[in-house]
C-alpha cells in the first residue's frame, strides 16, 4: 500500500505491488542479477542510495518507488523493479513462486512489524485486530513464535481461518477490560491491520504497562488524525509505533524461517487465478469477503 507522497498513482495505471517470479531481461547497470533467476521483491523499492537505503531501512526511503504506484505493477506480464541490485530478492528453490508472490505486502509487513517494531517474543500475548492478509500473516507468524494470539475480526471465516493458523482465542469484538482480563493484565503487543482511530483507542488501552502498539493498518482521510489515548501511553509507559513493509535487507532472515519449514506461508493462500481475472478479483474487494486468505494471480 502507498506510503509517502511519492507513491501516489498516476493514471492510467497498471496496479500490482506484490509479485514473484523469474528475471526476463537486465538493464546495463545491473551486476548482482540475471535472466532466469528466481526473484521477488518488497512493495517499497528503496533509492539504494540515500542514508536510509545505505542503512538497511528502505522501507522510510523518501526517495521509494513502488511497482502498480509510482510506475505500472504486477497485473501485467512483466514489471520493472528499479535499482534492482539493491531491491530484488533472491528466491531459495524451496520457495515456490504463489508462496512468494503473497509475502510482500501482507506477510512481510506482519514479519517487519512483530521483529523490528514490536519486538515479539516467545509467551507474549499478541492481540490482533482485523483478519486480512496482514492480520492473517500476524496470527501466523506470532504462534509459530511461541506468542498466545487473540484474532479480532467481525467475520466469522476469517476468526475461524486464524484459529487453524494458532490463534488461541478468537472474537468478534472486544473491549480493552475484557482483553486485560483475558491476559491477565493487558496484552504484550496489540495490532491495529486494519486502519481505525476506534481501534487504536482500544488496543493501546488493552495493554499492560510497557506493552507496545504496532500500527500496521494504513490511517486514509479522517483517520489520519485520529486521537490516541495520550494518558494511558505516558502512565504505562507505552510505546506506539508504525509500520511500513519490509526492506530487502531484511528478506533473507525470513526467508531462512520459511525455507526450513518453521512457517509456512503458503497456508495464507486462499485462492490462485488467472493473471486475466486480476481486475475482476481486486473490483470484488469492494465487497465483504467471502473468503478470507490471499487469492494470488498467476501467468
Amino acid at each position: 500500500m502507498p506510503g509517502a507522497a511519492t507513491t501516489r498513482c498516476r493514471w492510467p495505471n497498471i496496479p500490482g505491488h506484490e509479485f514473484a517470479g523469474a528475471v526476463a531481461a537486465v538493464g546495463s547497470g545491473v551486476t548482482r542479477f540475471n535472466v532466469g533467476d528466481r526473484v521477488t521483491a518488497p512493495f517499497v523499492n528503496g533509492c539504494g542510495r540515500c542514508t536510509w537505503c545505505r542503512s538497511g531501512q528502505a522501507q522510510v526511503c523518501p526517495d521509494q518507488s513502488q511497482p502498480g504506484f509510482t510506475h505500472p505493477g504486477s497485473f501485467a506480464e512483466l514489471v520493472a523493479v528499479r535499482a534492482a541490485d539493491f531491491n530484488l530478492v533472491r528466491l531459495p528453490d524451496a520457495v515456490d513462486f504463489v508462496t512468494a508472490a503473497g509475502l510482500g505486502c501482507r506477510f512481510a509487513t506482519a514479519y517487519h512489524a512483530l521483529t523490528a517494531q514490536s519486538r515479539l517474543a516467545s509467551g507474549d500475548w499478541l492481540v490482533v485486530f482485523g483478519c486480512g492478509g496482514v492480520g492473517l500473516s500476524a496470527v501466523l507468524l506470532g504462534a509459530s513464535a511461541g506468542a498466545r494470539v487473540i484474532a479480532i475480526d467481525p467475520s466469522e471465516a476469517a476468526r475461524r481461518w486464524a484459529s487453524e493458523l494458532g490463534a488461541e482465542v478468537t472474537l468478534d469484538r472486544a473491549d480493552p477490560a475484557a482483553l486485560q482480563a483475558l491476559t491477565g493484565g493487558g496484552a504484550h503487543v496489540t495490532m491495529d491491520a486494519l486502519g481505525s482511530g476506534a481501534i487504536v483507542d482500544v488496543a493501546v488501552r488493552s495493554l499492560r504497562p510497557r506493552g507496545r502498539h504496532v500500527q500496521v493498518g494504513l490511517m486514509l482521510g479522517d483517520q489520519s488524525t485520529a486521537a490516541v489515548p495520550w494518558g494511558a501511553v505516558v502512565a504505562r509507559e507505552l510505546q506506539v509505533v508504525g509500520s511500513h513493509g519490509m526492506p530487502a535487507a531484511d528478506y533473507p532472515a525470513m526467508l531462512e524461517l520459511i525455507g526450513t519449514g518453521r512457517v509456512d506461508p503458503g497456508r495464507l493462500v486462499g485462492r490462485v487465478v488467472d493473471l486475466s481475472r486480476a481486475g475482476v478479483e481486486l473490483m470484488a474487494m469492494d465487497a465483504p469477503a467471502l473468503s478470507p486468505g490471499i487469492t494470488v494471480a498467476t501467468l
